[in-house]
């Protein structure tokens, strides 16, 4: 399933079934984002490509695997914690942000929030194995939201990332303090050509 980055709106963990390797979270949402949606639906929560398991009026349920739990920020989450929500494209929509497929690579760390007039800028740190894929004005996911990079410190491995007022409104991103964790997903045109020149690279050293 593909998703545009431009989240819908909120959730609210309302219940979390921890098993083995696997745990069932409900997220309480609204009406009119369950509308027509139907069991094994995909939903980007937070970034995260998840399947529906069960429908009510005002909630949605979801199985997180293990997978996810290690590479993700739902390996942590708690009941009343507030998550962003987006249905999957369909043919015909509108695409105003960027391809998103829910495949999380990773989590990145609010290092530091500043707020000048109008603006919020988030500073992020990431591990060294994905500062190669983060580059000024490129594309990618925090949180299932589409965003440019702004400034990129490959020293000490941090970017920042500008938001409007209209994405704090309709997002979780408001909530969030510095040390708290963001799921990453790299734009995928960006990962490839990246991966490419590297492979490249590599094979004319070593001819």
């Amino acid at each position: 399933m593909v998703f545009t980055g431009i989240v819908e709106g909120t959730g609210i963990v309302s219940k979390i079934i921890r098993k083995e390797n696997l745990s069932s979270i409900i997220i309480q949402t609204s009406s009119e984002f369950n509308k027509g949606i139907q069991v094994g639906a995909s939903v980007c929560v937070d970034g995260v490509c998840l399947t529906v398991t069960n429908i009510n009026l005002d909630s949605l349920e979801f199985d997180v695997i293990i997978e996810t739990l290690k590479v993700t920020t739902f390996g942590d989450i708690k009941t009343n914690s507030v998550v962003n929500i987006e249905r999957s494209m369909k043919l015909g929509d509108e695409i105003g942000g960027h391809m998103i497929s829910g495949h999380v690579f990773d989590t990145v760390t609010i290092t530091d929030i500043k707020e000048p007039k109008n603006n919020y800028i988030l500073t992020l740190k990431c591990n060294s194995r994905l500062q190669k894929y983060i580059f000024s004005k490129g594309y990618i996911s925090l949180n299932g939201i589409s965003l440019t990079i702004g400034e990129v410190d490959k020293i000490n491995n941090t970017f920042t990332v500008y938001l409007i007022p209209e994405t704090l409104r309709l997002t979780n991103i408001i909530h969030k303090v510095v040390g708290d964790s963001i799921n990453i997903e790299i734009e995928t045109q960006t990962r490839n050509t990246v991966d490419t020149i590297l492979e490249m690279n590599k094979e004319s050293i070593h001819g």
